[in-house]
Formats: structure tokens, C-alpha cells, sequence
């Protein structure tokens, strides 16, 4: 793993070149994921799984599975209609987290919820996109989910 002052120099190089293409096509880059996981990581003290482990990309302190999801969303649009990706239930992991961007890709907030609860919401009768493909919407997310990061006094 690379040291993590290196890493946290090259994602805040990524994160500029990735706002400036938004800026000029209207289009994202592509590493809203990878900015989102290294953001959990660092405000929440995660230990990064190995790229590609299925079903999890983190492991918190008490040593449960996290499965990281990460939005970045422009200051003039809503979260209405943003769904997350797919989260598959086959796998093995505990937690999800939800790592919510601006379009600089800082972070604005961290919400997470353990597997029980987002199995129900998942397995809830009604929308094909979530019961096949284990595609939330945010804001049913953050429902359902608690906000860990930043945590308010």
C-alpha cells in the first residue's frame, strides 16, 4: 500500500483534473469511487481492503467488512433520482457506508448502515432496479442510514 501522504498528493491531483473536465464537458471522470473510499479511510480510520475483494473495500476498527459507496453531487442539483451502485448481497460485508461529495469531491457526509437493515430496504416490494440490482436511491439511504461523519456535538 502506498504511504498515505503520497496517496493523498496524487487523489488531490486527481480530484482537480476530475473537477476541471466536469467543468468543460458536463461529464465526470470516473473516480468519484476510488476519491470516496481514500475519503472514508481517512476521516474514519478504515483499513482499505485489497483492490477488487469482493463484496467489501474497507474494514473498520472493530473489524466489520465496509462496502463504500460514493456520490458526488453538484451544488445546483438534488439527490432526487441518484441511486448508488449496486450492492450485492452474495457477498460478504457488514456495513455499507455512503461517502457524499460536492463536485470538488470534499466530503460533505458520511452515512452508514448495517447489512440487516439495508437487506429489508433492498428486498422491499416495488422497484425492479432495487430488488435486482441492489440499487438504492441516496435519499432512501439516508433514511435509513445513520450519519457518522461529521459527526455533530
Amino acid at each position: 500500500m502506498p504511504k498515505a501522504a503520497e496517496l493523498s498528493e496524487v487523489l488531490e491531483r486527481a480530484k482537480a483534473v476530475a473537477a476541471d473536465y466536469y467543468r468543460l464537458t458536463g461529464k465526470p471522470l470516473g473516480i468519484t469511487g476510488e476519491v470516496g473510499e481514500y475519503l472514508a479511510a481517512k476521516h474514519l480510520g478504515l483499513d482499505l481492503a485489497d483492490a477488487r475483494t469482493a463484496g467489501y473495500d474497507a474494514v473498520d476498527r472493530a473489524g466489520r467488512k465496509v462496502q463504500i459507496k460514493a456520490r458526488s453531487i453538484q451544488a445546483d442539483k438534488k439527490i432526487i433520482g441518484q441511486r448508488l451502485g449496486s450492492i450485492r448481497l452474495e457477498h460478504p460485508w457488514d456495513t455499507v457506508l455512503l461517502v457524499l461529495m460536492d463536485e470538488y469531491f470534499e466530503p460533505r457526509a458520511m452515512y452508514e448502515a448495517d447489512r440487516p437493515v439495508v437487506e429489508e430496504a433492498i428486498r422491499r416490494p416495488g422497484s425492479k432496479s432495487r430488488n435486482e440490482r441492489g440499487a438504492l436511491a441516496v435519499a432512501q439511504f439516508i433514511r435509513i442510514g445513520k450519519q457518522v461523519w461529521p459527526v455533530s456535538a
